[in-house]
């Protein structure tokens, strides 16, 4: 077990990535406290999740930034080397053709920080998460 030296959590990985404080209660507050070099990419992620969604309440749930209409629709978070997208494991099967070059696993796709942001796709899953709630 790894404890944190600031905030003195345990994590079974050694240097695991959280926050030392509060959960943050606004999506702002989460992309604040992320390192500076991330944070164009999480507004990126944000601008396009708010275009796509424009009538869903933005709000920060299980820790992550969410857009939700009555349900959680998706979610996102930022990582060490990657932003995770949690559109649900139906979302990733009916994609799974347009994400073969990102990791994916179960409800999950990782973008790498190395490599430009499919905005167009994210746009695309989070409208089909949007309209396939039920599916989910």
């Amino acid at each position: 077990m790894w404890q944190c030296p600031k905030c003195g959590r345990e994590f079974e990985k050694t240097n695991q990535q959280h926050f030392c404080s509060e959960q943050p209660e606004t999506i702002d507050a989460y992309i604040a406290a992320q390192p500076e070099s991330v944070r164009p990419l999480l507004r990126q992620v944000r601008d396009t999740l708010r275009a796509a969604l424009p009538d869903a309440e933005e709000r920060i749930s299980w820790r992550m930034p969410t857009y939700r209409q009555k349900v959680n629709i998706i979610h996102f978070a930022a990582f060490k080397k990657h932003i995770g997208l949690y559109p649900g494991d139906k979302a990733v099967g009916h994609f799974r053709d347009r994400l073969t070059e990102y990791k994916t696993s179960k409800g999950t796709v990782q973008f790498p920080y190395d490599k430009p942001l499919p905005l167009s796709l994210i746009t695309e899953i989070a409208i089909w998460c949007r309209d396939n709630r039920d599916r989910r």
